[in-house]
């Protein structure tokens, strides 16, 4: 009996003091932070640290090139002045018929290479009409909306009442304030504005050559005949032609940006849905040009 009370006594020590070893505030059971004690091999292993969650790094958007970039509205419909943008040359005396103007300067280099080559076969080419910007435009439509300038010797303000009849028979003659091609410095009119001027002579000398050459130098007529490929918008146009390089952008971009609702600002644009001038008119082109 004392031998067992002995035992007892000195186990309850023994146990005291192992726990006085203890850091303070862990016991036995206790488990350190950083490591755990294998006690079959007396090797401490380190603990896995806590998983951080790191953030999925978003992926990288290439930047939008100049070229990709939309064209701004305003632009694609002329509302800026021609002689004070950056992009625009003067057209030389020596190119034109005595008027001042103005054309892309990439357009414009590419007519003078164009020029250049035309001469030595013989063929001169003159510019009669290039940049219209919108205020241009809207004055030449307004005048023949209203009757102030006849078509056709007439007065289409009595003659043709009905807004989208009258808005059809102007554009027989001249584009819409808006959706013309001259807004954007690409296209240029050449040597005559009659079909006439290119079926025989001097005329028809031009024709043959800027239909043989003109698409070396980045240029197409975009005013085609009228058929089966291009059933609507406007009558064939020989004197017309437009920068490719340049113009399949802007046409582009004119189709993604702008509808019909959009041409306004003018006497008679209430006619432009009416007509779906859009669709018929501003990409109402030759399928060489798109």
């Amino acid at each position: 009996m004392k031998i067992q009370t002995f035992f007892y006594l000195f186990l309850f020590v023994a146990l005291g003091i192992t726990s006085c070893n203890l850091p303070a505030g862990e016991n036995e059971n206790s488990v350190t932070t950083n490591s755990m004690v294998n006690t079959s091999t007396n090797e401490t292993t380190k603990e896995p640290k806590d998983t951080v969650m790191k953030e999925i790094p978003k992926p990288i958007e290439k930047p939008v090139t100049k070229d990709q970039a939309m064209t701004d509205i305003g632009y694609l419909m002329g509302k800026f002045e021609p002689s004070k943008h950056k992009q625009f040359s003067k057209v030389k005396a020596m190119h034109g018929n005595g008027r001042t103007m103005y054309l892309r300067t990439e357009a414009y280099n590419a007519f003078e290479k164009m020029f250049d080559a035309a001469k030595k076969d013989g063929v001169v080419l003159q510019i009669i009409s290039a940049t219209r910007p919108f205020h241009h435009q809207k004055s030449i439509w307004e005048a023949k909306w209203t009757g102030g300038r006849l078509v056709g010797g007439k007065n289409l303000s009595k003659a043709i009442p009905e807004p989208a009849a009258r808005a059809l028979e102007i554009l027989k003659f001249s584009s819409m304030p808006g959706t013309s091609r001259h807004h954007w410095g690409t296209d240029l009119d050449l040597n005559s504005l009659e079909n006439s001027y290119f079926e025989k002579g001097k005329g028809l000398k031009i024709y043959e050559w800027l239909s043989a050459h003109a698409k070396d130098y980045g240029f197409c007529q975009p005013y085609s005949p009228k058929g089966e490929e291009r059933p609507h918008g406007y009558e064939e146009e020989k004197w017309h032609w437009t920068y490719m390089p340049v113009s399949q952008k802007l046409t582009a971009d004119f189709a993604a940006q702008i509808q019909n609702e959009s041409i306004k600002g003018f006497k008679g644009c209430e006619s432009a849905p009416l007509i779906d001038v859009v669709q018929k008119y501003v990409l109402g082109i030759n399928k060489s040009c798109k």
